[in-house]
């Protein structure tokens, strides 16, 4: 062999040494995968159609035409907003570095962000988009929370309260769970965040509905939903979206996705049947509106468990959905007598809460990897019962702490008057004709 030959080789190595070694974290070298690529982008498409149009639509038809604007704009400013904290600081403090309570600064404002890099935790698709699918969930956890104060909150005060809560509750819970904390190491699994989402959302919206006092009216007044049929609208673009929200989780488009997705929509169909039946025997009339919260309620207590469990087992844990959920919108909430304006607590909240446990129990080795109490593995149950307990106090107290914080810099509550004539037009200037 010529010796130009053998220095092109000893320089083609020292170059790709030089380059192993300057390369950031995460710029790896698994390869991409296009239809893992194409999948994921389609399901972040579809989790951002969740927050708008679908929770959008889904909170403005349940709310009285004069809120109806200023509900929407709730939506639609959280997405604006979260999205850029989430590259600021949001995925860097989530998903990189492996700290037991809190991520890295390495990834702030995306440094060293490459474009064929790939995240340790989902190796076929570029970073940039594992980055971009995450924000979509960051996004409609700080969302939902609004519902519980529908109707009252100041919108600067609503402003603040989402970059406080997207930074001392979210980002911790996530990393905990999904990020490698301490949750994580304990054993505690959630699919696609069940108590991440739904359970942190539901805690912290009956929070603010406890410090912020009931409605005007609350109680006394006709205080019925304006628009049903926006509501009806919005959860179908809820219901469709979550297929991305939970089969997306699985991060690859595999049969573990479609079983995922499978699960999900039967979960959401046994929730409105169970809710209809129980509303068509005890009150001799089946409402949309119990339609629709019995699809929801499926929709998120099945989401930890989705990836962890058989499609008939998604019936079951809907069945279970409709019916605890019912009670908790109607029973628990009329027992002490709180305002949670669109149940976002007896519904997310109690749905995170028993989905979570559920996944305790009928998680299969088979589907997820891991198998459940009805596999003979208790631990998990006990793992799943730790991450509610962490969850609950992490999120109630926190939360409690931050909406007076709020209140001190700006006001929570807008006046009487401003309640009576309604927030569209003295928060936004604006009304529906």
């Amino acid at each position: 062999m010529s010796r130009l030959p053998r220095a092109a080789m000893r320089l083609a190595m020292a170059l790709t040494l030089t380059a192993a070694v300057a390369t950031p974290a995460f710029a790896d070298t698994t390869k991409i995968d296009a239809a893992d690529t194409a999948w994921m982008i389609t399901a972040t498409a579809f989790v951002l159609m969740m927050t708008i149009p679908g929770l959008a639509l889904f909170y403005a038809g349940m709310v009285r035409k004069k809120n109806v604007l200023a509900t929407m704009a709730q939506s639609l400013i959280a997405v604006a907003l979260i999205s850029v904290l989430w590259v600021l600081y949001g995925y860097s403090l989530t998903f990189v570095g492996d700290g037991a309570l809190i991520g890295s600064f390495d990834r702030v404002l995306l440094t060293g962000l490459m474009m064929d890099g790939v995240n340790p935790a989902a190796k076929t698709i570029p970073e940039a988009l594992f980055v971009l699918y995450q924000m979509t969930f960051a996004v409609i956890a700080v969302a939902l929370v609004a519902g519980s104060v529908a109707d009252r909150m100041r919108f600067s005060s609503y402003v603040l309260f989402c970059i406080g809560w997207f930074t001392v509750v979210y980002i911790p819970l996530a990393h905990w769970v999904w990020g490698g904390g301490f949750l994580a190491q304990a054993g505690t699994i959630d699919f696609a965040g069940g108590l991440v989402v739904h359970l942190s959302a539901g805690t912290a919206g009956l929070v603010a509905a406890l410090v912020m006092g009931r409605r005007r009216g609350y109680g006394t007044e006709n205080l019925a939903p304006h628009d049903l049929s926006l509501a009806v609208i919005g959860t179908g673009l809820l219901w469709v979206g979550w297929f991305g929200f939970n089969g997306g989780s699985a991060l690859q488009a595999n049969s573990r996705a479609v079983m995922a997705i499978f699960s999900t929509h039967l979960a959401a169909c046994a929730g409105a049947l169970t809710w209809t039946a129980i509303e068509w025997a005890t009150r001799r009339k089946p409402s949309v509106l119990g339609m629709i919260s019995g699809a929801v309620a499926g929709l998120g207590t099945i989401t930890p468990a989705s990836g962890f469990v058989e499609p008939w087992h998604g019936i079951v844990i809907g069945v279970l959905a409709g019916g605890i959920c019912f009670w908790a919108c109607t029973s628990l909430k009329h027992r002490f007598n709180y305002d949670d304006t669109l149940d976002v607590f007896g519904i997310h909240g109690i749905g995170g809460l028993i989905g979570t446990l559920l996944t305790g129990v009928f998680a299969t080795t088979a589907v997820g990897g891991t198998g459940g109490l009805l596999e003979g593995n208790a631990s998990l149950l006990l793992s799943q019962l730790y991450g509610v307990v962490v969850v609950l106090a992490w999120t109630a107290g926190t939360t409690f702490v931050l909406l007076k914080i709020v209140d001190m810099l700006a006001g929570l509550r807008v006046s009487h008057e401003h309640e009576v004539e309604g927030l569209d037009i003295t928060q936004h200037g604006e009304a529906l004709q």
